[in-house]
């Protein structure tokens, strides 16, 4: 949905440029003076242009003159110039080039159809003889030449650059650059180095936006990265911050794009993690690391953790990515038929480009009650795509099949499947159905560290499962045994005192619901321990107190002994019926519970344990949304990333990130009023329409 709306507002505003470049020159704008929109004196301004058809000029009064029939001399040859040898003439707009004895019609022609409006282009030429004035008398109402800042188009054009992702260089391209000049030829837009140096600006003003904001965080925040090679073999690293706010709702920022330097180790990524964590002053406030299960990365990590502990900031763990444990999981037991999903992806890719096959699948599936689906289908190479072709197999074979028979000499032979095959993708089907439910309730789920724990158990006891059976076959077994030591390796690392704690602060979870393993009185022990060690009653005077706050305002005396008893039973609950104890006690919540929306119903109960939990529930299970591991949205992602030439790529990237955070764009501090820039280009449009509308009448 989010990826629908940034599409349909690049495609709108990308419309409203082109509807005010081409109404600009066609002089249908209003003749209204432009409104202001924002500090111009903090953007250099051009003068404006008069791009109107006719003169706004004066002459003396009296009758109209009659115009003189234009000549070629005066109307066309000061468009060309000709060439030393006298042999040719070349178009100053194009550099076209005529033979001298061209018909002045042709030179004419050329103008007209390749540069309309060339003879309002009074940069382009200039003439030496005095143009004809046409004097048009107006008593009423002084008609004056629409005026447009082209600053206001450039800045128009960044918003569009960031909404799709496209370097600066873009704007470079000489065929889009002639595009801009045939809607208007008076239309400048700004040299490439200047929209790289306003992209860096805009960077650095937003950065401090975010820093400002990070330090109103009152908890304790969480950090994820990701990494990627560019097309350039340029190593990348992203840092996103994770944080629960006052009203109990996730919140994440990106905070930087790094170049990690060669040898692009361990060693590198750590001390650019450390100048992350310094740049927005949050090492203090960090509680953890999730990494995407890449040694450097852990190495890195680790090395970060030892330097914490040693400032003693406070706790500090990191994890790897449980999207990408089970994906790669997943991969495993695919392994097998891979060689048949490459088949099957083959058929699906030829029936969604052709609307004719799949009007036949659609009404094969009808007549052989398989099933509704909807084209295309998703044929992606990530988990998502893989399982769509193991699906169309296992609902609408006899479909398939019969599309196939159907254009053989389109589609060939080959894309059938042999019944061996076809055993094969049931077999997988049916065992890795659970997973991919699990994988679904990922991404529409927000995966806590509790509810991941809890999937990974049921995975692990799915997996022994399938090694233990007598019926399943050999390869399969086979594939369960590299599962089960990917399972093995990722429950090792995050099998500690910090996710135990982690786990059981989710309502739904507790101690029930997570692995044995885990599950011990030692961690629960522990777990006590920091709790009233880091949240105890010193941090919450109001608790504290020895009576109530409405107590003294209603004047009501508390007697010395009642003092004292009161004391006693504050001593006596923080020993055995403290909040987490009375927390565990309760039973665990249902699974569709939200999470967060428990917690800030139930604040007040637990007020203690409520800050210890908006702390360890903004700990990441996964170091990138899970639809980025296991659906298409990764590849475009990948795509947008591969791409990115290095002078753009942080400064690009970050600004994208956070103008959908919903961070305002600014420059040098002062923010760009894209809301009245787009207004302005709407009513420009509008008013231009209906003007033009109005003089075809």
């Amino acid at each position: 949905m989010l990826l629908f709306l940034v599409n349909f507002e690049e495609s709108n505003l990308l419309k409203n440029i082109t509807r005010l470049e081409s109404l600009t020159y066609s002089g249908c704008i209003s003749d209204a003076e432009p409104k202001s929109v924002m500090d111009m004196a903090l953007i250099p301004n051009i003068d404006p242009r008069d791009i109107g058809l006719g003169s706004s000029e004066k002459g003396n009064v009296g009758p109209a003159a009659k115009p003189r029939k234009k000549t070629m001399t005066s109307v066309y040859l000061k468009f060309f110039e000709t060439a030393p040898d006298g042999k040719s003439r070349r178009c100053k707009f194009c550099g076209q080039s005529y033979s001298i004895a061209t018909a002045t019609g042709n030179l004419g022609r050329h103008l007209s159809n390749r540069h309309p409006g060339y003879d309002k282009s009074g940069d382009a030429v200039t003439s030496s003889a005095p143009q004809p004035i046409t004097i048009v008398k107006k008593p009423q109402t002084q008609v004056k030449s629409p005026q447009v800042d082209f600053d206001h188009l450039n800045w128009l054009l960044i918003k569009w650059l960031i909404l799709a992702s496209l370097p600066p260089s873009t704007l470079e391209e000489k065929w889009l650059a002639n595009s801009f000049k045939f809607l208007n030829p008076s239309i400048q837009l700004w040299p490439g180095e200047k929209y790289k140096a306003v992209f860096r600006e805009v960077f650095r003003s937003m950065r401090e936006d975010v820093r400002a904001s990070l330090e109103q965080v009152s908890s304790k925040v969480s950090i994820t990265v990701d990494f990627w090679t560019s097309y350039e073999q340029i190593f990348y690293m992203s840092v996103t911050c994770h944080w629960i706010d006052e009203n109990w709702c996730f919140q994440k920022v990106l905070l930087d794009i790094c170049h990690i330097p060669y040898p692009c180790g361990s060693n590198e990524i750590y001390h650019s993690l450390i100048k992350v964590l310094k740049m927005y002053n949050i090492e203090s406030k960090v509680l953890s690391c999730t990494h995407d299960n890449s040694q450097t990365a852990m190495h890195a990590c680790h090395s970060l953790k030892e330097d914490l502990d040693g400032q003693k900031v406070g706790p500090f763990c990191y994890l790897p990515c449980a999207a990408r444990t089970l994906n790669m999981i997943i991969d495993d037991g695919l392994r097998t038929t891979k060689p048949v999903i490459t088949k099957i992806r083959e058929f699906v890719l030829e029936m969604n480009s052709s609307s004719e096959i799949s009007e036949d699948f659609i009404q094969f599936t009808t007549v052989y009650q398989e099933g509704s689906w909807k084209i295309p289908l998703d044929a992606s190479a990530r988990w998502s795509g893989n399982y769509q072709m193991l699906d169309i197999v296992c609902k609408a074979g006899k479909s398939m099949d019969a599309v196939i028979r159907k254009y053989e000499e389109t589609l060939s032979g080959r894309m059938l499947l042999n019944p061996a095959e076809k055993n094969a993708v049931n077999i997988v089907y049916a065992y890795l159905e659970a997973f991919y439910k699990i994988t679904l309730n990922m991404i529409n789920k927000v995966p806590t560290i509790g509810l991941v724990l809890f999937f990974m158990d049921h995975i692990s006891e799915m997996i022994a499962g399938c090694r233990e059976s007598l019926r399943s076959p050999d390869w399969l077994k086979n594939a369960a045994e590299e599962m089960a030591k990917k399972t093995r390796s990722y429950s090792n690392q995050v099998c500690n005192i910090f996710t135990y704690m982690t786990a059981i602060l989710d309502p739904r979870i507790k101690a029930e619901l997570i692995p044995e393993s885990l599950n011990s009185e030692t961690n629960l022990e522990e777990a006590r321990t920091h709790f009233m060690r880091n949240y105890s009653t010193n941090h919450f005077p109001s608790i504290a107190s020895g009576y109530s706050a409405q107590e003294i305002e209603d004047g009501a005396s508390v007697s010395f002994a009642e003092e004292i008893a009161r004391k006693k039973r504050r001593v006596s609950m923080s020993t055995a019926t403290d909040e987490l104890t009375q927390y565990l006690s309760e039973p665990p919540a249902p699974i569709p519970t939200d999470v967060l929306e428990w917690w800030k119903v139930n604040t007040t109960r637990y007020p203690r344990l409520s800050t210890m939990a908006r702390d360890f529930l903004a700990v990441q299970a996964t170091s990138v949304a899970p639809e980025e591991v296991f659906c298409g949205k990764g590849d475009e992602m990948d795509k947008q990333r591969f791409s990115m030439p290095h002078d753009s790529t942080q400064a690009l990237l970050c600004i994208r990130s956070w103008t959908h955070g919903g961070i305002k764009l600014k420059y040098k501090s002062t923010e760009i009023d894209y809301e009245s820039l787009m207004e302005l280009a709407t009513a420009a449009a509008d008013n231009g329409t209906a003007g033009f509308d109005k003089k075809q009448k």
